[in-house]
């Protein structure tokens, strides 16, 4: 019987901001108490994380001195080395601190935009040090409340130029390192650029150096828009872009919720988990969510590992999709390739197209084909259920 234990090689991961959340919200007060970085180590490993990802300042406060910062280092580093979790991915708080209420990259002042640069310059260096070699940029701050404020072209212009910059700073350092971009439609600001992951993949061939930027997509952000998260996904891997990715669940047409990956929207999940299995993506599965506000520490915990758990039972799942037979004979004859169209198809020549133009077409007899798909919906609903 399958345990449903997390394995190393399922690259489970979690950032220091999703186990060391303490239940704060608009609405109401933290609810539990602070972790260090080190003790939240401590609890990935217990559960059986992979990897433990972080913002700057969710591993040194932003007003450290230098003497805190070391202690806080030391104390993590002997987390890792006691554990063997990994630092996979690094990123940089630039939505929190006062000094960003009018975004990073995007603001409108000149000082705010440079301070952005040297604070990822050095949470890039902070992230190295600890053997990331994926960077992730989610522009939470880069948008706007009203169009009056700021022109939407130029937004863009200071974007790419702090990517092309930033891109020439791991160059120069030698970093191995790749960088990706994680779209959200709003929230915090009222509307943020590059809202989906089709419009970062579309912004990523403006820049300089398009070969070191990829995606980080994550559910909740796509689902926010309305979107089929996976086919967001499945883009980004025909891209060559799919990177990094961010799993969660998410209520549509609310606010950012960041629930335990497949807690809502378990089929939508399922066919993500197939996807990701199916073409055999490498990268690591990190889950950028976050417990129950009803929950204690000890609830965290069983957060963490009910996340984990559902990846793996719906990874068993699309294994007993993909050995179905009745499931595979449908998708053979939904799927059945007439041999008399392989000289019409693929890749132009003049003489395929004027042997279309040629060619008669019974659309009545053709239209009027069942392709069985609610067979085919239904036989996934019981598989996915455990009824069959």
């Amino acid at each position: 019987m399958t345990s449903y234990q997390p394995k190393p090689e399922d690259k489970f991961t979690f950032g220091l901001w999703t186990v060391g959340s303490r239940g704060r919200d608009p609405f109401g007060a933290e609810v539990r108490t602070s972790k260090t970085p080190a003790e939240l180590v401590y609890m990935l490993s217990e559960v059986g994380a992979y990897g433990v990802n972080f913002h700057d300042n969710d591993l040194i406060p932003i007003d450290a001195t230098p003497a805190q910062a070391d202690a806080i280092k030391k104390d993590f580093r002997k987390a890792l080395d006691d554990t063997g979790l990994k630092v996979p991915m690094a990123t940089t708080n630039l939505f929190y601190d006062p000094i960003f209420k009018d975004g990073a990259f995007t603001s409108n002042d000149a000082k705010v935009r440079a301070y952005a640069l040297q604070k990822t310059m050095q949470a890039i260096d902070l992230g190295v040090e600890f053997g990331a070699t994926i960077y992730d940029f989610w522009g939470g701050r880069e948008g706007v409340e009203t169009d009056s404020s700021k022109s939407a072209v130029e937004a863009i212009k200071r974007n790419r130029e702090a990517m092309n910059f930033l891109c020439e700073y791991a160059i120069e350092n030698k970093y191995d390192l790749k960088f990706v971009l994680e779209a959200k439609p709003n929230e915090p600001r009222a509307d943020i650029y590059n809202a989906t992951t089709g419009h970062m993949l579309a912004f990523i061939a403006t820049l300089d150096h398009p070969e070191m930027v990829g995606v980080n997509p994550e559910v909740a952000h796509e689902t926010m828009a309305g979107l089929n998260f996976m086919h967001n996904v499945a883009q980004a891997w025909e891209a060559g872009k799919l990177w990094h990715i961010d799993l969660n669940d998410q209520y549509g047409g609310r606010y950012d919720q960041d629930l335990r990956f497949g807690s809502r929207d378990i089929k939508a999940n399922f066919h993500l988990v197939k996807f990701l299995e199916d073409v055999k993506y490498d990268g690591s599965r990190h889950f950028d969510a976050h417990a129950y506000r009803t929950e204690d520490f000890e609830g965290v915990k069983d957060f963490a590992r009910g996340c984990m758990r559902t990846y793996l039972l719906l990874k068993d799942k699309a294994q007993q999709f993909n050995s179905d037979a009745e499931v595979q004979a449908l998708l053979a004859e939904i799927n059945d390739q007439d041999a008399a169209m392989s000289g019409f198809l693929g890749k132009y020549s003049k003489a395929k197209a004027d042997g279309l133009k040629a060619q008669s077409f019974d659309r009545v007899k053709i239209a009027s084909r069942g392709l069985k798909y609610e067979r085919l919906d239904q036989l996934t609903i019981d598989i996915i259920t455990g009824t069959r």
